[in-house]
């Protein structure tokens, strides 16, 4: 190809690609509207069909070995119950503690 003809099409090229971009302009709200909402779609169906997996009967046998069982001593039972005779407001805490735990 001589130089001439390449100038040729690098000005056809550029023209066109001047309309594509004047294109894209004109309509680049509309495009970036469709791109969120192709967006928000896609990860609301990527939500749902994450949220329905139900564990592997192996996963939760693994989560049920794997959690620790607590341990009390019975000597602190026994400490615990002589303290909640023996004192008046020992067994006011106690009782308090028991009809609400989460105070």
């Amino acid at each position: 190809m001589n130089k001439g003809m390449l100038d040729i099409y690098l000005h056809v090229l550029t023209s066109k690609l001047k309309g594509l971009v004047a294109l894209l302009q004109r309509y680049s709200v509309i495009i970036f509207i469709i791109f969120i909402a192709l967006l928000y779609g896609f990860l609301g169906l990527q939500i749902d069909s994450l949220s329905s997996v139900e564990p592997s009967s192996n996963d939760v046998t693994n989560q049920v070995n794997a959690a620790q069982i607590t341990h009390i001593d019975p000597l602190v039972v026994f400490q615990l119950q002589t303290l909640r005779d023996n004192s008046v407001s020992v067994q006011g805490l106690l009782n308090k503690a028991r009809s609400n735990p989460f105070q």
